[in-house]
């Protein structure tokens, strides 16, 4: 059963205009729905029970010029609302009159809005319907994005989280919610974010630094920020001067020790691999342009781990597959050569075992399917000879019905129109007729 999670505010859709993403665009006036289900399963372990996380987009104002006629800021966007591990988005109609744009303690309108500049943006009288099933219930609202704040009544100070019973028909009712730091962007300007060494002042695209653990194999993120800080820096040129761009490095540095799933205690410490790769993003305040340098960091006092591996032989020519069991590329292995792979096979996707392919020590992401390597046993359900070709015989070995024979990789057809398996763990030509295991 479904019901609905509604965001309740004139002043909401007084801010949030419709933003380009897959979502119904909401006439004038008409109520705006997030659709969610209607249990509220609160984990005391989370944060917060909903995730609400505006989404917002300032043009900043044009001046009249000899080229162009003046053009008045505005302000754009969409709200949504995560609950119960789903995303909901909720696109507003433009008319940002009731919401409040303050700058420095002062109150902006949109069509004054200006470039470089940190505005907070306030919406007031914002409610969550979760439908009176959840009347009475205790939830807690907050953010994934550290710029947005909510307070529950008047008065109080904006908080990261909020605390909300529901009343008598299971709405949640805030005072506001405050979003810091939006910036205006200047569409005149046109530059683009770049990194650069800090020491020779070259354009770079990717990154290196290296740094040492400590006695216990550990590195703290703070010596990690540093040393990237240190090297790189990234800025936007124009009128042949750099203006800084700031990005948050900290960040980056722990989204990427999260992606290898590397725990990081509470004091900014963890057991450092050999290397990993920071990818910091730095995003212009002025005109929204962004840049991505992949920096790879390297800990050349910690070993670079060795995947335990085999070497095997190929008994069928054998293509490389990805994790999701697509083929890569057209390079294969062929017959009778060795690879090297991981001792113990892994199912993919389509349930079928492989081989990861090793290589150097380390695992590769490319698989081999394991019946070109283990083969599969079949049982005969006739008597059958062993072949060279399709008219002469291997040998004069008969194999008798019930036998239970290895055989390696998908069949062969052979000049005579029939389909063959290749038998033995040997570079031998001896195939056995598909016919006779059906």
């Amino acid at each position: 059963m479904k019901k609905n999670l509604r965001i309740v505010s004139a002043a909401a859709a007084a801010l949030l205009a419709v933003a380009p993403i897959a979502a119904t665009a909401m006439p004038v006036n008409a109520a705006t729905t997030i659709n969610a289900d209607s249990a509220i399963n609160a984990n005391t372990n989370a944060k917060y029970d909903v995730d609400v996380t505006p989404s917002i987009s300032a043009i900043a104002a044009v001046a009249k010029s000899d080229t162009m006629p003046a053009i008045p800021g505005s302000l754009t966007g969409s709200i949504s609302a995560s609950y119960n591990g789903k995303s909901y988005t909720a696109n507003l109609p433009e008319d940002s009159g009731n919401a409040t744009i303050t700058y420095s303690n002062n109150t902006v309108k949109p069509a004054q809005l200006e470039a470089d500049k940190a505005y907070t943006v306030t919406v007031p009288d914002v409610s969550f319907n979760f439908g009176s099933e959840n009347a009475g219930k205790e939830i807690t609202i907050g953010s994934a994005n550290p710029n947005v704040t909510f307070t529950e009544k008047t008065g109080d100070q904006p908080a990261s989280t909020v605390k909300v019973t529901l009343d008598q028909d299971g709405v949640a009712k805030l005072s506001s919610v405050q979003i810091k730091n939006v910036y205006a962007i200047d569409t005149t300007y046109n530059s683009n974010v770049n990194f650069y060494d800090v020491t020779t002042g070259a354009t770079v695209t990717t990154g290196a630094v290296s740094i040492d653990a400590d006695n216990q194999g550990q590195l703290n993120i703070t010596s990690v920020v540093a040393a990237i800080n240190s090297k790189y820096f990234a800025a936007q040129y124009d009128k042949k001067q750099l203006t800084n761009v700031t990005f948050d490095t900290e960040t980056a540095v722990k989204d990427a020790l999260k992606a290898q799933k590397i725990e990081v205690s509470s004091v900014g410490y963890f057991k450092a691999p050999h290397t990993f790769t920071v990818n910091v993003k730095a995003t212009s305040n002025k005109n929204g342009k962004s840049a991505t340098l992949p920096v790879t960091v390297t800990v050349p006092n910690v070993a670079d781990p060795v995947v335990p591996s085999q070497s095997q032989t190929i008994m069928h020519n054998a293509y490389f597959y990805d994790k999701d069991a697509k083929r890569v590329g057209t390079d294969k292995v062929t017959r009778y050569n060795t690879v090297t792979v991981a001792m113990n096979t892994t199912k993919l996707a389509n349930g079928i075992s492989y081989y990861e392919v090793i290589e150097n020590g380390k695992a590769t992401g490319k698989y081999i399917n394991a019946d070109n390597i283990d083969g599969t046993k079949r049982t005969l359900k006739h008597n059958a000879y062993v072949y060279k070709t399709s008219k002469k015989r291997a040998n004069k070995v008969v194999l008798k019905k019930g036998t239970e024979v290895t055989t390696y990789g998908g069949s062969y057809k052979f000049k005579n129109g029939q389909r063959y398996y290749k038998i033995g763990a040997n570079t031998e030509k001896t195939y056995v007729k598909v016919a006779n295991f059906e």
